[in-house]
């Protein structure tokens, strides 16, 4: 038998299924899926794709690419006309010339419609092309029944087709049909939200957004023990992957195929010769990363920033005073990196959106170009001793519980603000924290913290939080007269629906491992992989 390869992602493929077999049930739901570059968007679309199975539907897939109007028309019209036919027991060859004649017995509507559109490209007629190419979604319905379900992967290309107006003309189309469907995607995150709530954002034919984000520890721990099978990798070892590659399938997959083909494997020599070497994969990927960014009389501020954000000096005030450069002339710099989607904002801080490149940063790019010598035998080394290091402190951290790691962290915390779940507040610096001993039937430690204005109080517990917890949390919680409280749940598993209502009522926070581990990557702690 022979394994599945896909990973994850039951509750987006749910989705998909559910949206595009709606459609031709007269119920029409666009959607939009936005994830950072290499999470796997377009893996998600494919394994759709390859499994969906329906007669009345058609589906598009067309991946966006900069080129021009003409190219793209053709092969939005081939990959159109290709899988109407794709059920008609006919022998296809990809030839566009052949798809519209073959398909002319069956479409002659249609296929009139289609040679009018090359012909108005012949005659470099570019007005109203891009409405006329979706409104053949439309005239295939006319005359086969056929409902269509268009997917633009990378949809924000489409910008590069020299199409005056174009969201505009798209949204009038969005509007108008209604036995078609789009999908799109984009790695483009900022510019992505920016063009969905300003120019397609019409009451009818809107996009629904589902937001891709990197495999969680379950699913990395089901890929890791599928693709480490057989592999005598040293303990802990399997944890440190996920904490590196924050759980990417694409750096997963390249450090487990590394792993697989060494005949003794060990992590430090994949890190070091797809990180540091030359020929490396990701050092060349990062390395021509930045260079989009050399073409712009700002470059070295930008990759400054980026480098004091990667080696944890990553709050505004803090970049400024180690650059000596006025803060409202770093800010238009941070903000042109926060729309390109190299970094993210959370409050005061700021981080670098890939994770694995914020280590090449902080090991690989500034050490060389900082190095007096070229000695890169020296430089290797160096950089061997810098990922042994961190991964022993990452074994290190993980022998510690959990409640002790995050009364270290609450040490940390200096007044600044930080968000989560799109609620901003703010972390008081404490002048004490303690252990607490809770008087919950199952929630029973805990810690409090005590700064000049407030205090904090927090329960952990590491199993399923539920309602009950909460419960006995909030009266607890009771016992302390302070009227600037912050009151938190902690836990390393997940928050039960129930629960989640009942904190809201009692306005307490719940934190889970992934709200727990975006605060440790603000502090540049190693994640708790639990």
């Amino acid at each position: 038998m022979i394994k599945d390869t896909f990973f994850g992602r039951k509750a987006q493929i749910e989705l998909l299924n559910k949206r595009v077999s709606s459609l031709k049930d007269g119920y029409r739901q666009n959607l939009a899926i936005i994830g950072d570059e290499l999470v796997g968007k377009t893996t998600l679309i494919f394994r759709f794709l390859n499994k969906y199975c329906d007669n009345r539907t058609i589906l598009i897939y067309l991946e966006v690419r900069p080129e021009s109007l003409q190219n793209f028309t053709k092969r939005f019209i081939g990959v159109f006309l290709y899988n109407f036919l794709s059920n008609s027991n006919t022998p296809l060859k990809e030839d566009l010339d052949f798809l519209i004649q073959e398909s002319s017995k069956h479409l002659p509507k249609t296929a009139e419609k289609i040679k009018a559109i090359l012909a108005s490209l012949i005659k470099r007629k570019k007005i109203n092309v891009f409405s006329e190419l979706l409104s053949l979604t439309d005239s295939i319905y006319q005359e086969s029944g056929k409902y269509c379900v268009v997917i633009f992967d990378e949809f924000q290309n489409l910008e590069h087709l020299g199409i005056k107006e174009l969201y505009l003309e798209w949204s009038k189309m969005l509007i108008l049909q209604k036995t078609t469907m789009y999908i799109i995607t984009s790695s483009m995150k900022f510019k992505a939200r920016n063009i969905l709530s300003k120019n397609l954002a019409s009451l009818f034919g809107n996009f629904e957004t589902i937001s891709l984000e990197p495999f969680d520890l379950k699913t990395c721990e089901e890929y890791l023990k599928c693709k480490l099978e057989g592999l005598n990798l040293a303990k802990g070892l399997d944890n440190f992957i996920i904490h590196f590659t924050g759980g990417c399938p694409f750096y997963l997959e390249l450090i487990t195929q590394e792993l697989a083909k060494s005949k003794q494997p060990s992590l430090t020599d994949i890190i070091q010769r797809q990180m540091f070497e030359p020929s490396g994969i990701l050092n060349q990927r990062f390395t021509n990363y930045l260079k989009k960014f050399f073409d712009s009389p700002n470059s070295q501020d930008y990759v400054s920033i980026m480098h004091q954000v990667s080696s944890g000096h990553n709050k505004i005030n803090d970049i400024a005073h180690i650059l000596h450069k006025q803060k409202s002339y770093l800010t238009a710099r941070i903000n042109h990196l926060l729309e390109s989607d190299c970094l993210t904002k959370s409050g005061d801080f700021l981080t670098i959106n890939d994770r694995v490149m914020s280590f090449w940063m902080k090991f690989v790019y500034q050490e060389k170009l900082h190095s007096l010598t070229f000695d890169a035998k020296n430089q290797k080394a160096v950089f061997r001793d810098k990922i042994e290091i961190m991964i022993l402190d990452f074994l290190a951290e993980t022998k510690k519980p959990v409640i002790e790691r995050m009364s270290e962290l609450f040490h940390l915390f200096e007044d600044d603000t930080m968000q989560i779940e799109k609620k901003k507040f703010k972390l008081d610096h404490f002048r004490e924290i303690k252990p607490l001993i809770l008087g919950g039937k199952s929630l029973k430690d805990g810690l409090i913290g005590r700064s000049n204005n407030s205090v904090w109080i927090m329960g952990f517990k590491n199993e399923l939080i539920t309602e009950d917890d909460v419960t006995d949390f909030a009266k607890e919680c009771k016992k302390y007269r302070n009227k600037l409280q912050q009151k938190i749940i902690l836990t390393t598993q997940e928050v039960d629906s129930n629960a989640r209502l009942r904190a809201l009522e009692e306005k307490i926070l719940t934190w889970d491992l992934n709200s727990i581990n975006h605060i440790l990557d603000l502090y540049s702690k190693p994640r708790i992989v639990a």
